[in-house]
């Protein structure tokens, strides 16, 4: 059972490359800005009392450094919106690259606002670096997807969560007082993001372009073969490179779909559901709402106040080792497990939660490790599906669908969630367990299980399901392999 295939070593550097400047951005970028929290509020306060003469109130500052932290989401929305429609203009891997200029600038301009006495640059920055991610996850786990070989595409996608949660802890050891956590250092600590973007465009550039790109979108044969070679083994290119052409022939005549129009294609109508759905329950299963709970679960736990980062931490740590199991086993067990076993644990979770919070009992801190165990398994699955539900030519448009409805839920959950609390107390979990079963009988009755079948496969899978048949109005019956979709 646990003998696991090894991908190519060029094949794993590809995809270490790609994350590092990539998701690895958006997690660092999570996390990062916890730990400067006082020190920015003060530099805040000091700002506006040498520019205008008087203290700001509360209220001014409580909305300042809500904009600093939440424009983030922001800044990610607009990027799924673009970082599909670039993936397409000027490749996967040229996104990436060029995406990197977000983050230096945002580090710049980070670095910048203590010396300059501009808070205002905080914002700024942070906008970019929302920019940053929301291309990034958009489109690494694109090229992830399309440079990984059938028997593999699993685990290279899990890499997107891997680097995620890498991130997420990466930001969390780098805020701790014995590094760049005191107060004379928070500037350099949020300017740290150039970092990965330095690594990537120093990496990236020796590997290639996605082999699909370059055969499918670019009609370059040569440059396919040679990427193939490069990433999979001289051994393994042929039988990829074939299943390449066919996806190619099938799509000939057909170009790349904009995300409204993927509303109209009656043969992607449950491929479109899906990817909303799950994207849309990736951030409200409650992942958000216990996120928000992590510091008052510890200090209710009975730790101590300095202590609850080194806690914080080990919730870190899980959540890389979960994310790296889930990559080991994600083609072994199948897509379809892992994620329902990744929503039924979070609604176990819920269930836990609202005990702790109902009879104050010593639960929190067993949940909340359960939590952050849980989390890889649905981003990572969540993340492949959009990949292998859809075809060369609607892949992109697909992410930024997803991207959009995802970073919409992180808005839409960070501004309703006090409201339910208010209302619900200590039942505001329960809204989430209903969540939860509704996916996992949604996952259950019409996602198919992906694992070690072609992209066209699934696409009929899809087309021919009894459940969810649609008529083609050529009549020509639902069986893609090489007709159009």
């Amino acid at each position: 059972f646990f003998c696991l295939q090894l991908p190519n070593k060029s094949l794993l550097l590809a995809v270490c490359a790609a994350g590092i400047g990539g998701t690895f951005q958006y997690g660092y970028n999570i996390s990062v800005i916890n730990a400067p929290t006082a020190y920015v509020q003060d530099f805040i306060n000091q700002t506006w009392s040498e520019r205008y003469q008087t203290q700001i109130s509360d209220d001014g500052l409580t909305l300042l450094w809500s904009t600093i932290v939440s424009i983030f989401t922001l800044g990610g929305l607009i990027g799924a919106l673009i970082g599909g429609t670039l993936s397409v203009r000027v490749g996967r891997k040229g996104t990436l690259l060029t995406n990197n200029i977000f983050a230096l600038l945002a580090a710049l301009l980070m670095g910048l606002s203590y010396p300059t006495g501009l808070f205002e640059l905080l914002i700024i920055g942070r906008f970019i670096s929302g920019l940053n991610a929301g291309i990034a996850i958009c489109v690494q786990p694109l090229y992830l997807g399309e440079i990984a070989p059938t028997s593999l595409r699993g685990a290279m996608g899990m890499g997107t969560s891997i680097f995620i949660t890498g991130g997420i802890f990466t930001g969390q050891v780098i805020g701790l007082r014995e590094l760049l956590g005191k107060e004379e250092y928070w500037p350099i600590l949020l300017s740290t993001t150039c970092i990965p973007a330095f690594l990537q465009l120093l990496i990236l550039p020796w590997f290639p372009e996605s082999p699909r790109y370059l055969l499918i979108d670019k009609g370059d044969e040569e440059g396919c073969k040679k990427a193939l070679k490069q990433l999979h083994g001289i051994a393994d290119c042929d039988s990829e490179q074939e299943d390449i052409e066919k996806e190619r022939n099938s799509l000939s005549g057909l170009q790349a779909k904009k995300p409204w129009e993927l509303f109209a294609d009656r043969s992607l109508r449950w491929q479109v559901l899906t990817i909303m759905v799950l994207n849309a329950a990736q951030q409200l299963n409650g992942i958000n709402a216990i996120y928000f709970y992590a510091g008052y679960v510890f200090k209710q736990s009975g730790i101590p106040s300095d202590k609850i980062p080194y806690a914080t931490v080990g919730t870190g740590a899980c959540e890389c080792i979960t994310a790296l199991t889930c990559g080991m086993l994600i083609d072994r067990l199948g897509r379809k497990v892992l994620i329902m076993g990744g929503y039924t644990l979070m609604a176990i979770c819920c269930v836990l939660f609202t005990l702790t919070l109902t009879f104050q009992l010593r639960l929190h801190i067993s949940c909340n490790r359960d939590f952050f165990c849980v989390f890889p398994h649905e981003g990572g699955v969540t993340n492949i599906l959009t990949t292998e539900l859809f075809t060369q030519n609607s892949r992109p448009a697909a992410y930024m669908l997803a991207g959009s409805v995802n970073w919409s839920s992180f808005f839409f959950i960070g501004l309703v969630f006090p409201f339910i609390v208010l209302g619900l107390k200590q039942y505001c979990f329960l809204v989430f367990l209903v969540i939860c079963c509704l996916v996992i009988i949604y996952i259950f009755l019409v996602v198919p299980e992906t694992k070690n079948k072609t992209f066209l496969e699934i696409q009929n899978e899809f087309q021919s399901s009894k459940k969810r048949q649609i008529g083609c109005s050529d009549g020509a019956g639902t069986i893609l392999l090489s007709t159009s979709i």
